[in-house]
């Protein structure tokens, strides 16, 4: 018999992955550098209305309405800050914007967690029908709400008041979808094993469910922050008080009489992001690994 010789062409596979890399164009030194390339590119979009705003902020009314596209058109000055530290009073906004934020994600993160949990085990007659609701609700545009939610407000005496500002907004019908689909990837052995040992639902609840959800609780209580802190048509129109304005509504009220002040616009702005810069600076490895890991980047 003959033995016919067969060869066998081996094709070079890519190296696997490790867990945690980061993604890039392809394997070796040109993917890594055009990849950074375009990191640097976008980076760079970013950060120039950043900086024109920054520069501008710090230059004279009179400087800045000088014709020309550069930016740089007169010397260094706060008096655009300055003004607006002297007809607002900057620090009851920032402490009613601090304690409204605060208390939104408390509240919606408690509410969404327990009701996101009630959709993922819960067994009760009219939960598909419910949770139907509740996904349909994300869909209606939140200015669709603002007449009835003030006549609501009005109805109950609550105009001007914090309940006012912050009741509405702790109702969030897509963080709810959102636990409640990372809910639903939790193994159910875990809680029958607690059941076992005796522990009730609210115990399962607390001492099983919510430690295995941190990432996502926390990801949830950020965007909600985030959200709460800049909102700004809400509290414009339920509140009249200066001192239960927030930071956003009360920065819009310091105007000037003679139209519009750019240097001071752009101050008042950078003064409404500064919380929130120092924020993400503080915490920016908890913000990104909370986007990286539930995938709400693209929600």
């Amino acid at each position: 018999m003959s033995a016919t010789a067969t060869t066998v062409r081996t094709r070079r596979r890519p190296p696997r992955e490790t867990a945690g890399a980061p993604l890039l164009l392809g394997h070796g030194r040109l993917p890594r550098v055009l990849a950074g390339a375009a990191l640097a590119v976008l980076a760079a979009l970013w950060l120039v209305p950043f900086l024109w705003a920054i520069v501008t902020s710090a230059q004279s009314e009179k400087d800045v309405s000088t014709p020309g596209l550069s930016p740089f058109k007169g010397a260094f000055t706060l008096d655009a800050y300055q003004r607006i530290l002297e007809r607002g009073n900057v620090s009851v906004w920032a402490f009613n914007s601090f304690l409204i934020a605060a208390l939104v994600t408390l509240i919606t993160v408690v509410v969404s967690t327990l009701a996101a949990y009630g959709f993922s085990r819960g067994t009760f007659r009219g939960r598909r029908a419910l949770l139907a609701v509740t996904v349909a609700a994300i869909m209606i545009p939140p200015q669709l709400l603002v007449v009835p939610l003030f006549e609501q407000m009005l109805l109950f005496n609550l105009v001007d008041t914090y309940a006012a500002v912050i009741l509405p907004q702790v109702v969030a019908p897509m963080m709810v979808f959102i636990l409640k689909r990372f809910f639903d990837g939790i193994p159910k052995e875990l809680e029958e094993a607690a059941r076992i040992d005796g522990a009730r639902e609210f115990r399962v609840f607390r001492s099983i469910v919510l430690p295995l959800s941190r990432p996502i609780v926390a990801a949830v209580a950020i965007f909600v922050f985030i959200g709460a802190w800049n909102n700004f048509m809400w509290p414009f129109i339920v509140t009249n008080d200066p001192d239960l304005m927030t930071l956003p509504v009360g920065l819009a009220t310091v105007k000037d009489a003679y139209g519009i002040q750019y240097a001071q616009s752009m101050a008042s702005a950078l003064l409404a992001a500064l919380p929130l810069i120092v924020f993400f600076l503080l915490f920016q490895r908890r913000i990104v690994n909370s986007v990286a890991t539930t995938g709400l980047g693209g929600s």
